[in-house]
């Protein structure tokens, strides 16, 4: 049985989310996949390790999708064993008034990981043309605009050209961008918008704001299409996650980000020969003590 799912929801060529399924319906099983999770785990650790070592290149993660998709758990499941020096989580929120005294990507700018480290956006500069494509009155807070009639077509070519602009310019000058979209289906995300409910341990994680979200999905769901479509590209690929089953999106996320790691042919630093005497030299000195 095949176990490495890493390039099974590379987004090649057109994506059509109508046919893409939101359940893994693979021979895996749960408990195997746990299983198989743990053990990549430590070879996601050994990875980070020597992409700290390496300190040329760093490592963009974007994560993406509708409310309950399970991004933070993901998040917790597939990174909880990365030293936490050599990785970074930010999570957009709406922006601020500062924020918007800027352009859409200035604040994202700010948050990239730095050589040797990964960063992982919880939400991105995505939602620029996906939250905002939704509710266009939002762009008005820019307020280089005067009216919603502004958002044309044109407009919203100009953002997808921005963000592959922006994320080209990052993959040439030393940071590996992923991009993965967990693929949820309305009736998985009622189901845990009712557990958030339900269990008054996840109440918490309920925000009323969640139902007038849910009942725009097919809009929704039409601006990830068109987004991932248009910025899908061999520099900064998407990959569309079936998430209706968590335990195995965290499966096939860690093993997407293990293989784009060893793809970028890491290496730890090498002494020379000045150092190699330096070394050997204070090796004699502890061990004279």
């Amino acid at each position: 049985m095949d176990t490495n799912f890493s390039d099974d929801f590379l987004i090649k060529g057109k994506f059509s989310i109508k046919k893409t399924s939101t359940e893994y319906k693979g021979k895996l099983t749960k408990e195997e996949g746990e299983q198989l999770l743990i053990a990549e785990k430590e070879k996601l650790r050994e990875l980070q390790e020597k992409l700290y070592a390496d300190g040329s290149q760093s490592l963009l993660v974007i994560l993406q999708a509708m409310d309950a998709a399970g991004k933070d758990s993901l998040i917790e499941h597939v990174f909880g064993g990365v030293n936490p020096q050599g990785c970074n989580v930010t999570s957009f929120k709406a922006p601020s008034t500062k924020e918007y005294s800027h352009d859409f990507l200035w604040r994202h700018y700010l948050a990239l990981p730095q050589k040797g480290m990964i960063g992982i956006f919880n939400r991105s500069h995505y939602e620029s043309v996906l939250v905002c494509k939704v509710h266009p009155e939002y762009n008005l807070s820019e307020k280089t605009w005067s009216s919603v009639k502004d958002f044309d077509a044109k407009f919203w070519e100009n953002r997808y050209e921005s963000i592959r602009n922006f994320e080209k310019h990052l993959s040439q000058n030393g940071t590996t961008v992923v991009k993965i979209f967990l693929n949820v289906s309305k009736d998985e995300q009622k189901k845990r918008l009712l557990d958030r409910i339900n269990e008054q341990e996840k109440n918490w994680k309920f925000s009323a704001g969640d139902l007038p979200e849910r009942a725009l999905f097919p809009k929704y769901m039409e601006a990830y299409e068109n987004a991932i479509n248009e910025t899908s590209k061999d520099y900064a690929p998407w990959y569309v996650l079936p998430a209706d089953n968590k335990w195995f999106a965290r499966v096939a996320a860690i093993q997407i980000i293990i293989d784009t790691l060893e793809k970028m042919n890491l290496k730890y630093p090498q002494l020379g020969e000045k150092e190699k005497t330096e070394l050997a030299e204070a090796k004699k000195t502890l061990e004279s003590e």
